[in-house]
C-alpha cells in the first residue's frame, strides 16, 4: 500500500500519519484522473491542438481577434448579448498548463465563448495553410471539434472544472485557515454529486441549445453513451480522487488540530476538540494518565492563552508549566505546511539560483530566496 518515503517513514515510525499536502498539484491530479475516460484524453488532445494550431503565429492571433470581434458585433446586432463599457471583451485562447492554476479552465471557458470565431480561422488554415502536414492538421482538427461529442465534453469539463478550481484557488492561499479549507472540500465534494445526480438533463438542454445556435448536428442516437460513459464515468473520476486525496481520517485530523490555530487562538481554542484529536491520533504519545492530566493543564492553560502559542510557550518558559500541551503542538507542527510556500520557494529558487550562483553557499541562497520570496516586507525595512 505504501512506497517510497512513506515505506520508509512507516517503517521506522509505524505510528506516524501520512497526509496528502492540501493543494500540491491538485489541480494537475484531478485533470489527470480525467484522461482515465478515453473521450476525455482525447477531448484534451484535440484542445491542445486547437491552441497550438489557431496560437501558431501573430498572424493567427490576429485572424482570431478579427473573427471574435465580427462574431460579437453580429451577436450584439441580433440582441443575443449586452453592449456596454469592460463587456464583450475580445479573448485569447491560453495554452493549458497542467501545474498552472486555472489554465484549463480559462481554456475551456474562452472556447466555449470563441468557439464561433475559432472556426473560421481553422478553415482558413485548411484552405491557405502554406504546408500539406498545417493544411491536414487544421481539417482533422476542425472536423474533431465540429462534432456533437466534442461540443459536450467541452461543456461537462467546463461544470465540472468550475466547480474544483474554486477549491484548488482556495487552497492556494498562503495562509490558509484549516477549518475553512475542510468546508471546501466538503462543499465540493456535495456540489460534484449533486451535479452527477441532477446535472445531467441541464447539460445536455445546454449543449443542444449551443448546437443550434451555431447551425451544428445536435442529435445523437445512443443517450446512455454519452451520460454512461463519459458523464457519470468523468464526475466519478473526480469524486475518487478528491476521496483519495481528502479522505475522512484525515480530514478529522486537520480539523482537530485547528483547535490550537494561533491566529484566532481565543476563537478556535476548544479543550473538548484538543483533547478528542489526543485520543484518536496521538494515543501511544501520551499514557492514560497524562491524558486525564492534559484535560486540566488545558483549562488552567485557557485563561492565559495569547496569539502566538507556540512562541509564547517558549519565551515565558510555560512549556514547562503545561508540558503536555507543549507536546501536543509539537506534534501538530509536525503536519505539513502550506504548499503555496513550498511552490514559492521552489520558483523563487529557478530564479534565483542562476548560474553565476550556482555555488553559493547553501546559507547564502537561504538568505536569498527569503529575500527574494518576502521581497514585499523586505522593500519596507
Amino acid at each position: 500500500e505504501w512506497k517510497g518515503l512513506q515505506a520508509l517513514i512507516l517503517k521506522d515510525c509505524p505510528y506516524a500519519y501520512y497526509i496528502h499536502c492540501l493543494a500540491h498539484r491538485l489541480q494537475l491530479a484531478l485533470v489527470a484522473v480525467s484522461h482515465e475516460v478515453v473521450h476525455v484524453h482525447h477531448f484534451f488532445t484535440k484542445l491542445t491542438s486547437i491552441t497550438n494550431i489557431v496560437g501558431a503565429s501573430w498572424k493567427r492571433h490576429d485572424e482570431l481577434k478579427c473573427a471574435q470581434a465580427a462574431d460579437i458585433e453580429y451577436m450584439i446586432s441580433i440582441d443575443e448579448l449586452e453592449s456596454g463599457r469592460g463587456l464583450n471583451q475580445v479573448g485569447t485562447l491560453p495554452r493549458p498548463g497542467d501545474t498552472r492554476w486555472s489554465s484549463h479552465f480559462r481554456l475551456v471557458s474562452n472556447l466555449i465563448k470563441m468557439f464561433s470565431a475559432t472556426c473560421p480561422v481553422l478553415l482558413n488554415i485548411i484552405e491557405d495553410g502554406t504546408t500539406a502536414f498545417q493544411r491536414g492538421d487544421a481539417d482533422a482538427t476542425y472536423e474533431v471539434m465540429t462534432t456533437f461529442e466534442f461540443v459536450f465534453i467541452l461543456h461537462m469539463m467546463k461544470e465540472i472544472i468550475a466547480i474544483t478550481d474554486i477549491l484548488c484557488q482556495a487552497l492556494q492561499s498562503k495562509s490558509q485557515d484549516i477549518l475553512h479549507a475542510m468546508h471546501m472540500v466538503s462543499s465540493t465534494k456535495v456540489l460534484i454529486q449533486k451535479l452527477r445526480d441532477n446535472g445531467w438533463n441541464t447539460l445536455l438542454d445546454q449543449v443542444k441549445v449551443f448546437c443550434r445556435a451555431r447551425h451544428q448536428e445536435d442529435t445523437f442516437t445512443v443517450v446512455d453513451h454519452y451520460r454512461v460513459n463519459i458523464f457519470y464515468a468523468a464526475i466519478d473520476c473526480q469524486l475518487q480522487e478528491l476521496n483519495s486525496r481528502f479522505n475522512e481520517h484525515a480530514v478529522d485530523l486537520l480539523i482537530l488540530s485547528s483547535a490550537l490555530d494561533p491566529r484566532e487562538c481565543r476563537k478556535s481554542f476548544r479543550i473538548g476538540g484538543i483533547c478528542q484529536l489526543v485520543k484518536r491520533f496521538y494515543t501511544t504519545d501520551f499514557t492514560n494518565a497524562e491524558k486525564i492530566n492534559l484535560k486540566n493543564q488545558l483549562e488552567h492553560y485557557e485563561y492565559g492563552v495569547v496569539q502566538h502559542t507556540d512562541q509564547w510557550l517558549v519565551s515565558t518558559r510555560k512549556a514547562k508549566t503545561f508540558p503536555l500541551i507543549y507536546r501536543i503542538i509539537v506534534l501538530v507542527l509536525t503536519l505539513p505546511m502550506s504548499t503555496a510556500t513550498s511552490e514559492r520557494s521552489f520558483l523563487a529558487m529557478s530564479i534565483v539560483k542562476t548560474r553565476l550562483r550556482n555555488k553559493m553557499e547553501d546559507e547564502f541562497l537561504t538568505d536569498s530566496l527569503i529575500m527574494y520570496i518576502e521581497r514585499e516586507i523586505a522593500e519596507k525595512i
